[in-house]
């Protein structure tokens, strides 16, 4: 039986990213958050407007996202109440943040060059999206605070272990590992629920610890 509920927010499990953005003195800002989804080469990324991150791409709209996957979940932890904004919202301040200039130090994190241009990118991050903000848009009601940031992704850099064997284009699912968030708490841990018939349809290389399909696997034993 089914209860209606009014939560506090919707968040049943979004991944989670670090914004890289650039500074007004060229420094890099990096940002966790975690509402963030794709469709074709187009990150939406759903941020405060009075996120020190959606004040820079207002203004300097080159990004760099870098996925998170969970050997980096104590770093994310170390920076989740720290703002580049040097004047602290109140809201924030009720949180527990503090204004801190330098992310990387605190999160014990290495910085890597993707371009000039654009924000450093997180070196520990095994996937990163460069790309540069082309729309923001209000989210939830005029005075949300809310913003949609359409981010147009440029270039795509993926650690080498993570491709799938044999097919050098693809990113195998059961390598990349990414943390996920749901109702504020970390979560990973990539399993494999069934084979998709999905991925079939779209003509996706088979995973390794796939099964073939029943019709593939009668005409293997007839050849044999």
């Amino acid at each position: 039986m089914k209860r209606e509920l009014n939560p506090k927010m919707l968040y049943f499990g979004t991944p989670v990213i670090l914004v890289s953005s650039l500074n007004a003195d060229g420094t890099t800002n990096i940002a966790p958050m975690s509402s963030a989804w794709w469709v074709g080469k187009t990150a939406m990324l759903g941020l405060s407007v009075h996120s020190q991150t959606v004040r820079n791409l207002e203004q300097r709209p080159a990004c760099v996202l870098n996925l998170v996957d969970g050997g980096m979940v104590d770093a994310i932890d170390r920076i989740a109440l720290l703002t580049g904004r040097p004047d602290v919202p109140d809201y924030k301040q009720a949180r527990g943040y503090t204004h801190e200039a330098d992310k990387f130090a605190a999160a014990g994190l290495s910085r890597e060059h993707r371009g000039d241009g654009l924000p450093a990118a997180v070196a520990e991050s095994l996937v990163q999206l460069a790309g540069e903000v082309r729309a923001i848009h209000e989210i939830d009601g005029p005075d949300s605070g809310l913003r949609a940031l359409e981010v147009a992704v440029l270039r795509t850099h993926v650690e080498e272990d993570l491709m799938l064997t044999g097919h050098p284009d693809y990113i195998d699912p059961l390598r990349w590992d990414p943390m996920l968030m749901k109702f504020t708490e970390y979560f990973s841990g990539a399993q494999l629920a069934r084979p998709s018939s999905l991925a079939r349809g779209w003509d996706m290389p088979r995973l390794a610890t796939e099964a073939p399909a029943p019709a593939a696997a009668a005409a293997a034993a007839t050849r044999t």
